[in-house]
């Protein structure tokens, strides 16, 4: 099926939005197609009166018209397709935005499914090439199509019989013409879908060439590039063969309309029904009505190619995350009590966490630990809720997080890992996400209160100092102190740090320990780690091994019992046991 009905309804939600210049483009447009049909009227009027022998006098001022009328059609032809273009890529790039914020939106377990490369496809790839067809669909479609209309219309007025010849002609290429876009659609659809997958994994190899490189794993990969090349040959292949066959009915139609009208006018003008003049005017109009042809099967092509983006994307934007987040209740402020409550979680069908529980008390800091895959990270992405426990409770401040409004709840818990996304932007961009409502002061005074305004001197042009993307130049404790600046900045009620310290380098190792404790004041923490180090500042303790608590408990009780799993770890070493 030709998803018409699906890209009406993208279109007209984001013509909507440009009122005005939809309007402009409107009466611009009629303008020019009204121009366009009156041009060959003179003609036929100039050639039927002079051959009646009219004085010159009355000749000369049809062919002034048809000079004027003819640069006032070009004229509004230009400012109908800038019109147009504007339009277009207006909502093509509207289109792009909304569905970046869509899909950042949707679910943990949706990214998990889907990589970089091939959102990055979905979002740009797909949105970019029906964006020709999106822009030139007033022009060359709609457009076009009223020319046509008009064109049988005075056809008919001119003789019945040419009219219905002629209106005949162009609905069997028309059909055409549709049939064999129908076949072709679901060809570009799966060459969609290749270049999909190709741009995933080239994705993949871009994000991990070093390792891919320093295993050994280049063979690999270039055989898996060849492998989707391969198979997405045919695809191509069969997806041209539509543009041929589409070009191929073009010549057809070409040749078979102008034999028409050069026998009915003919046979017509012979009987004395048509004078010289509406032989011309009916030759002219076949002729006009070529190039609508032409540029309609044009974008028949295009929408080849733009269907198969279409259902793609409309697709991305029907699919919703399993996260309902039209809850409503408000995270207090202050320090935030956390409280699990027989949580049970897994991926597919692999149980990570099994029946956790805790209390952990406002203002105390709780220390993690556990081997890796025990369900560490886990139970953080519950707490800011990238995903919802199979079953059980969470609570923050003695909301249900599932009930809780879903801006309150990312404003009140901040998270820092030891991946920290920096952006291609400058120092006081990266600190407040391009809020540009947040003032310089606000950033001295949070980084001093951090103990970071030394370390903010050594940048070069300060704040404005423009860092690369991922942070290039910048070494993990750098890029972490800078997390911390963020996570204070939104003044949260609980702090999570996930590893955030597992990559210390010695040049901030004392700045990162002076900002944790900063960033801890006043707060609930909760540290995930594996040295020993990081957790001395804990409260209390939670040990788990294969998705359960296996120890929960003050630090200073576990650790003064000798037969506790947190005192033997502090005898033989806490991070060759969690290794």
């Amino acid at each position: 099926m030709i998803p018409v009905r699906s890209y009406l309804r993208l279109l007209a939600d984001y013509l909507r939005r440009q009122k005005l210049r939809v309007a402009s483009l409107t009466i611009t447009l009629f303008t020019a197609i009204g121009l366009t049909l009156v041009g060959p009227q003179l003609v036929r009027s100039f050639l039927d009166r002079a051959i009646e022998g009219s004085p010159v006098d009355e000749l000369i001022p049809l062919a002034v018209w048809f000079m004027v009328i003819a640069v006032l059609q070009q004229v509004f032809n230009v400012t109908a397709t800038y019109l147009a273009e504007q339009v277009g890529w207006t909502a093509t790039n509207e289109m792009r935005a909304d569905l970046a914020a869509h899909v950042l939106n949707l679910d943990m377990g949706f990214h998990k499914e889907h990589t970089p490369g091939e959102m990055i496809e979905r979002i740009d790839g797909d949105v970019t090439a029906q964006a020709d067809f999106f822009s030139a669909f007033a022009i060359r479609v709609l457009g076009n199509s009223i020319l046509m209309v008009g064109v049988m219309v005075l056809l008919w007025r001119e003789n019945m019989w040419v009219g219905l010849g002629i209106t005949l002609f162009f609905m069997v290429a028309l059909g055409a013409m549709l049939r064999i876009q129908a076949w072709a659609v679901p060809l570009w659809k799966k060459v969609r879908a290749r270049s999909a997958e190709l741009m995933g994994l080239i994705g993949e190899q871009l994000g991990g060439t070093e390792d891919i490189r320093g295993n050994g794993g280049v063979g690999y990969m270039m055989r898996r590039f060849t492998e989707i090349l391969r198979a997405w040959l045919p695809d191509q292949v069969m997806g041209r063969m539509g543009f041929s066959a589409l070009w191929g009915t073009s010549i057809a139609n070409y040749i078979v309309g102008t034999v028409l009208v050069f026998w009915l006018g003919s046979f017509f003008f012979n009987e004395g029904t048509l004078t010289l003049g509406s032989v011309y005017l009916i030759f002219s109009y076949t002729e006009m009505s070529r190039r609508p042809m032409e540029q309609i099967r044009e974008q028949m092509e295009r929408f080849q190619k733009a269907a198969a983006g279409i259902s793609r994307v409309q697709g991305l934007f029907d699919r919703t995350s399993v996260l309902d987040t039209s809850g409503t209740e408000v995270i207090p402020e202050g320090a935030l009590r956390v409280e699990l409550d027989d949580v049970v979680f897994g991926y597919d069908d692999d149980v990570v966490l099994d029946r956790v529980s805790l209390d952990l008390a406002p203002d105390r800091i709780l220390g993690v630990l556990g081997r890796s895959g025990s369900g560490k990270t886990t139970m953080a992405r519950l707490l800011t809720r990238l995903y919802d426990p199979i079953e059980g409770s969470v609570r923050l401040g003695g909301v249900e997080i599932r009930g809780a409004e879903i801006h309150s709840l990312r404003r009140r818990v901040g998270m820092v890992t030891q991946d920290v996304q920096l952006f291609r932007a400058t120092i006081r961009d990266n600190l407040t996400f391009f809020d540009e409502t947040i003032p310089d002061s606000r950033l001295h005074e949070v980084l001093d209160e951090l103990g970071l305004t030394e370390w903010l001197a050594t940048m070069p042009e300060g704040l404005d100092t423009r860092l690369e993307a991922g942070g290039a130049g910048l070494s993990a404790g750098q890029a972490q102190l800078l997390a911390f600046t963020r996570i204070f900045l939104e003044n949260p009620g609980l702090v999570i740090l996930d590893e955030a310290s597992s990559r210390l380098d010695p040049a901030t190792e004392k700045l990162i320990e002076r900002a944790v404790d900063r960033l801890l004041a006043d707060r609930t923490g909760i540290i995930i780690a594996h040295r020993l180090a990081t957790v001395t500042r804990a409260d209390d303790i939670l040990i788990l091994e294969d998705g359960r608590v296996i120890e929960y408990g003050e630090r200073v009780t576990l650790a003064a019992d000798p037969e506790s799993r947190l005192s033997h770890l502090l005898v033989t070493g806490m991070e060759e046991v969690l290794a």
